[in-house]
């Protein structure tokens, strides 16, 4: 069992359907989910949850199953240098004790479709604290999502 950080392969598919909306006012739904080691998550991982066996972090302090709903700043995407990109605001979990190796971001709005899976390449903890999703920096190159030339 594996957690492989990816975009989701359909994802990709789906952006050119039109299927997923990012924008600041009026877009689609986020959230975030946190799974432990034992999760399998990859490209391949197509809606929330995404694992089968249902190793999803466990319900502690504010955070529950199903996980946070992501909020997008705005802006929330741009475009520079031909490469798109996608940022959201920092997501915190209080009073919780809990320990998180990946995540997945999906799309509420539509299905629970996955959007990405993050790896955090080790084993997070809280103890009876905060557990907080820190966002890298909003630009082409380091932006949580990134659509660029090949």
């Amino acid at each position: 069992m594996a957690i492989t950080q990816a975009v989701a392969n359909s994802f990709k598919k789906e952006l050119l359907e039109g299927e997923h909306k990012f924008q600041y006012t009026s877009g689609d739904t986020f959230k975030l989910a946190l799974y432990t080691s034992a999760a399998t998550l990859n490209s391949s991982t197509t809606v929330y949850p995404g694992d089968s066996t249902g190793n999803q972090v466990p319900d502690s302090g504010q955070y529950t199953q199903g996980g946070g709903t992501l909020v997008k700043p705005n802006p929330s995407t741009s475009v520079a240098s031909g490469v798109a990109i996608v940022t959201f605001s920092d997501l915190s979990f209080t009073g919780v004790t809990l320990t998180a190796r990946g995540a997945l971001i999906y799309n509420t709005s539509s299905s629970n479709k996955a959007v990405a899976v993050l790896n955090f390449g080790a084993d997070k903890t809280a103890t009876s604290g905060t557990f907080t999703i820190q966002f890298p920096a909003f630009t082409t190159s380091a932006a949580i999502l990134r659509i660029g030339n090949a």
